[in-house]
This record gives C-alpha cells, sequence and structure tokens, in this order.
C-alpha cells in the first residue's frame, strides 16, 4: 500500500500512468497514423499531423468520468489487494465515498475490465456441470430453477489440481443452452466430462469428445464432477462472505467474472501485475 501511495500521489500521476499502459513509450493518435504529439495540458495531447486534440481517457472506461483518476486507481488496488475483494458498501467506506452508489458504479466499471476480450477458451480435460446460485427455496423434480440463477461451470482438469475456469449464466439445462454456453468457454476438440443429464447428450457433434459419468445410487460419495462442485462450493462462500449473499440475479455474470478473475490468478503473487492487467483492460475496453 505505502508503495502504491508513492507512485500515485496525485491525479497528473496518474494520468501519466495511464498513457504508459496505453501507449507504451510512444505516442499513437486514434485518428491518423501519427506517433508525435504536444503535451498541450492536463492529459490532453495535439497530433502533430492532423492537429486533433487526444485525451488520455479517450475512447476507454474513464472518458466522461468525474471521478477522479486517483479514487479510480485506490478501488482497483483495494479490489486486487485484498483476497476476498470488497463489497460496495465496504468500498465506499475504505475509500471514504459518501454515496454508495458511488462505490458500486466503480466496481461495477472495473468488473467488465477483468475480462479480457478474445481471451482463449478451455482446452484438454475439461470437466462440465450446472449449477444454482440463489437462496433456499422449494424445488421439484428436474433441473428447474423455481426462482434461483442457473449457471454453467466449466473447469480444467490438470490431474492433481484444478486449471483455469469459466462460469456463465443459463436460461435453462436444454442442449440449445448447454451447447451454446460450451462452444463459448470450451476450445473444440476438447474432452468434455459430464453426468448423465440429457441435455449433454449430443455434444460430440460439436466437435467434442464426451466422456458420462453417471451417478451410482448405491453409493452416496460418488461425485461425477467433483471437480465443479469444489469451485461451486467456494463461490457460495465467497458470495455469502463478501457481499453476503446480497447478489440479484439480474447482475449475477459480473461477479462471477470476479470470481474468475480471482481464481485464474490465485496462484499470483504479483498484486501490481494484477492491477496492471486491470487497468490495461480498462484502458483499451472501448477502443475501436
Amino acid at each position: 500500500m505505502q508503495e502504491f501511495i508513492d507512485q500515485f500521489p496525485d491525479e497528473e500521476a496518474c494520468r501519466h500512468y495511464l498513457a504508459k499502459v496505453r501507449w507504451g513509450d510512444a505516442f499513437v493518435c486514434p485518428f491518423c497514423p501519427s506517433h508525435a504529439a504536444w503535451n498541450i495540458r492536463r492529459g490532453k495531447f495535439r497530433c502533430t499531423t492532423c492537429g486533433r486534440d487526444v485525451s488520455v481517457t479517450a475512447r476507454t472506461v474513464f472518458q466522461y468520468t468525474r471521478i477522479p483518476l486517483r479514487l479510480w486507481f485506490q478501488a482497483i488496488w483495494c479490489l486486487v489487494s485484498q483476497k476476498h475483494g470488497a463489497s460496495a458498501l465496504g468500498l465506499s467506506r475504505a475509500l471514504g465515498i459518501k454515496r454508495q452508489k458511488t462505490g458500486w458504479h466503480l466496481l461495477r466499471k472495473i468488473r467488465t475490465a477483468m475480462i479480457r476480450p478474445g481471451r482463449e477458451r478451455l482446452s484438454g480435460a475439461v470437466e462440465v456441470d450446472e449449477v444454482f446460485i440463489g437462496g433456499v427455496r422449494p424445488r421439484i423434480g428436474g433441473r428447474s430453477s423455481l426462482g434461483k440463477t442457473l449457471v454453467l461451470i466449466a473447469a480444467e482438469d490438470k490431474t492433481r489440481t484444478i486449471g483455469r475456469i469459466r462460469m456463465q449464466v443459463i436460461k435453462d439445462a436444454s442442449f440449445q443452452s448447454l451447447s451454446s454456453a460450451i462452444e463459448a468457454m470450451v476450445d473444440t476438440g476438447s474432452t468434455l466430462h459430464t453426468d448423465g443429464w440429457l441435455g449433454y447428450r449430443g455434444i460430440e457433434r460439436k466437435s467434442y469428445r464426451h466422456i458420462i459419468t453417471e451417478r451410482n445410487p448405491s453409493e452416496p460419495g460418488n461425485d461425477p464432477t467433483p471437480l465443479v462442485h469444489r469451485i461451486a462450493s467456494l463461490l457460495k462462500r465467497w458470495l455469502l462472505g463478501t457481499y453476503q449473499g446480497g447478489v440479484q440475479s439480474g447482475g449475477l455474470q459480473s461477479y462471477l467474472d470476479e470470481f474468475v478473475f480471482r481464481f485464474n490468478r490465485r496462484t499470483s503473487r504479483s498484486r501490481g501485475k494484477l492491477f496492471y492487467r486491470i487497468i490495461q483492460h480498462m484502458t483499451h475496453a472501448t477502443e475501436a
């Protein structure tokens, strides 16, 4: 934290860092091929070729924001430096933000940057299963959600450990919904391990190898998809511990994205690198 404070003492330091992440060692004009510009005022550059003024925040998540960059940076650092993240209320209290809505806005924007556009899909041996997220409600047979949210979880099986994971909210457990989500999360040619649910039957037609493990009723401890259920348990514990379970179904995907970001980088010892990645994604998130 002390190093962070020393590196970003004011708005000018934040703007300089943002320009470095976005353009590297040389300015790049978004309107022409020029790499030369005059630094005319705070965060503003004038292209020497086309004469247009370019802001360091233009075409980024930070464009048009009224929130100081230093506050954005502090919020991002709070999220990446804490193992379990922070709620909007907790973040508002930590940063001295008077309006909780502002803290919620910061979190929502930061979460969108936790997913890199065009990221690689999972590959190799991948375990896939659906879980219900939501409070305790009466249930009927089958896989009807009854007010809960159905989430498809995919996890790379690395034999002795869990590799990367992906999560996606799905509307039902039909073949159409499951296959569409799987195609978005898992690379073709991979080996899918699922239970015997009928919704997975025929997935091999999508260029996957499919291995079915039927649940044995005579063995209560037998779990066809143990990796997925381990991840689901960690997810529910995280939602309950960090957000006290107060996550609405409409915004659940953004929370899943944050959990995936944290889980896939769980072995990283460099908080600064995680901070850099989020700034990098936020810088290029809305560029053409």
